[in-house]
């Protein structure tokens, strides 16, 4: 059984991961254990000594043969909280525990093995293919899951623009290669499409997308009509659907962040599409909420903002490697914000630690204008590091222009502004309208970097 922990490819143990008809068999070196208390969210475990810690994983084993996956989450003298990667039906107390261990008596690092040969396939967070195309071949290096963040010090700048394929964010939310993004959304809004739109249209060499929680009848939707063959190619799906248990539900956003470590490390430049990050914490919520830590902010456990910077903090430039290159990974990361509140709390920690927000608006999309970006309200804090003068100078001016025209569009609307008031009111009212039909982008078109600025500067001239 140690060979899970070694290599996630070990056939052994996938079958057991799978739940085959079996018992439970556990293997000379094995620590053994049994289970106290069920819950439908943890187990608590007994007799396993003071060998494991937070992070270890564990067998069990349900009535009616099979094995089920857990994850140590909580512990103190007495017992030791476990969270399982499946249902607990048919687990109960005085089940068995098996703790597989190394050669020096300790646990093992979960573990995933990545290839070049993973591109254009849909896992699980475990690495097992949903996508009924066979077995994935494993890499030659195992990674660990629960990776560190590269050294600050060592880690490179971020690279030249990278051009994103849609024209608001590439003139309003200049992206930098290794930057991250959060993309702020109320549901129902184009934020999937949007999605999609960039994993179609970014100039990366490899995307990696996961679905965290999301809906299990959109999964075949999203990666067959809206990301496609084309998109799907040089892409890697992790999908953990709603239903899925929360330890699988946060498992997914490792394993992403996993995935696109390795092709980082190939020296690849990475697009990391992350939808949700929301889900990611609401499934740390529950995990915490089981395990006895007490709801603090809106119901969140103090445990979900320090592992929220443990995660993104991943993402970015990677370090530099002895001949001088790095590769990146440039992350966007959408943010399901409640009740279109962009100040709750999981909205206004992601807000924080990224590089850059993008904010879609109802109202936008309600307009019929998509993608529904609010350009007001969107914001990179790398654009002043990769656009020229002149460019700067005109999104400045673009700027200033919707925002002068929202200010003043009740007025207008009621005719209680007269034309020939103001030179500058009436610049903003004629061109405001231009400027928001070039950011009208169908799904399947793509403007690249320089057709979307000569766009900009065509809607701007006055005439």
């Amino acid at each position: 059984m140690s060979g899970f922990l070694d290599n996630a490819f070990n056939l052994d143990i996938l079958n057991r991961l799978r739940g085959l008809p079996g018992q439970l068999q556990p293997v000379p070196g094995d620590l053994l254990g049994r289970v106290s208390r069920v819950s439908a969210l943890s187990v608590e475990l007994a007799g396993l000594g003071p060998v494991l810690a937070i992070g270890d994983r564990v067998a069990l084993a349900p009535r009616g043969g099979g094995t089920l996956w857990a994850e140590i989450v909580a512990g103190d003298a007495s017992r030791l909280v476990a969270a399982p990667f499946g249902p607990t039906l048919g687990l109960g107390p005085g089940a068995l525990v098996s703790a597989p261990l190394g050669p020096l008596g300790r646990p093992r690092a979960a573990m995933l093995a990545p290839d070049f040969h993973w591109l254009g396939r849909v896992v699980d967070p475990l690495g097992r293919p949903l996508d009924g195309r066979g077995p994935l071949s494993p890499g030659r290096q195992p990674r660990s899951v629960r990776a560190d963040p590269p050294s600050a010090t060592s880690r490179a700048r971020l690279g030249p623009r990278l051009d994103l394929g849609v024209a608001v964010l590439n003139c309003f939310a200049t992206c930098r290669t290794g930057q991250r993004l959060g993309l702020f959304a109320g549901s129902g809004v184009g934020k999937s499409t949007l999605l999609a739109m960039l994993a179609k249209h970014t100039a990366a060499d490899v995307t990696v997308l996961a679905l965290v929680g999301e809906r299990g009848r959109e999964v075949r939707e999203f990666v067959e009509d809206e990301l496609g063959p084309e998109g799907l190619a040089q892409s890697v799906a992790v999908v953990a659907t709603s239903d899925a248990p929360p330890l699988l539900r946060r498992e997914a956003a490792y394993a992403a962040l996993t995935i696109a470590e390795h092709f980082r490390d190939e020296g690849k430049s990475v697009l990391l599409l992350m939808d949700s990050v929301t889900r990611f914490c609401l499934a740390l919520r529950e995990l915490g909420l089981a395990a006895g830590e007490p709801p603090a902010t809106r119901g969140y456990p103090p445990s979900v903002f320090a592992e929220l910077p443990r995660l993104l903090e991943r993402a970015g430039p990677g370090p530099v490697l002895a001949d001088g290159r790095a590769g990146h990974i440039t992350a966007l990361f959408t943010v399901l914000v409640e009740g279109d509140d962009h100040d709750e709390p999981v909205a206004d920690a992601v807000r924080g630690i990224l590089d850059g927000h993008v904010v879609l608006d109802r109202r936008i999309g309600e307009a019929g204008r998509y993608p529904a970006v609010d350009v007001l309200r969107s914001l990179s804090r790398a654009a002043s590091g990769c656009l020229s003068r002149e460019e700067a100078a005109l999104v400045r001016c673009a700027r200033g222009i919707l925002a002068l025209h929202a200010e003043m569009a009740d007025m207008v609307r009621l005719g209680a502004y007269r034309p020939g008031t103001d030179a500058t009111t009436d610049e903003a009212v004629r061109l405001a309208p231009k400027i928001e039909a070039m950011l009208r982008q169908t799904p399947g078109t793509r403007v690249g970097l320089a057709d979307s600025f000569a766009a900009l500067a065509a809607a701007m001239q006055d005439g």
